[in-house]
């Protein structure tokens, strides 16, 4: 019961260190949006992406699992 209630401590005092990213990045593109200069709209537009391809790798690594889990039922019912 206390490694669970330390857990749970440990847990919840590094959810609030992760959750203070997502407002540094909001305030990273809002101003390379309203800045005219080239360098700073391709900040913007590099962590857009970023974010797209770290959003990206859960989807490839379930339906990765999914097709082998896929290819070994297959095998099975021949």
């Amino acid at each position: 019961m206390k490694k669970l209630f330390l857990l749970s401590i440990v847990i919840l005092s590094s959810f609030s260190a992760l959750v203070a990213q997502c407002p540094m990045c909001k305030t990273a593109l809002t101003n390379s949006r309203k800045n005219e200069k080239q360098y700073d709209r391709k900040v913007g537009d590099g962590i857009n992406t970023g974010i797209l391809f770290l959003m990206s790798v859960p989807y490839v690594l379930v339906a990765g699992a999914g097709f082998a889990f896929y290819k070994t039922q297959k095998k099975k019912n021949k």
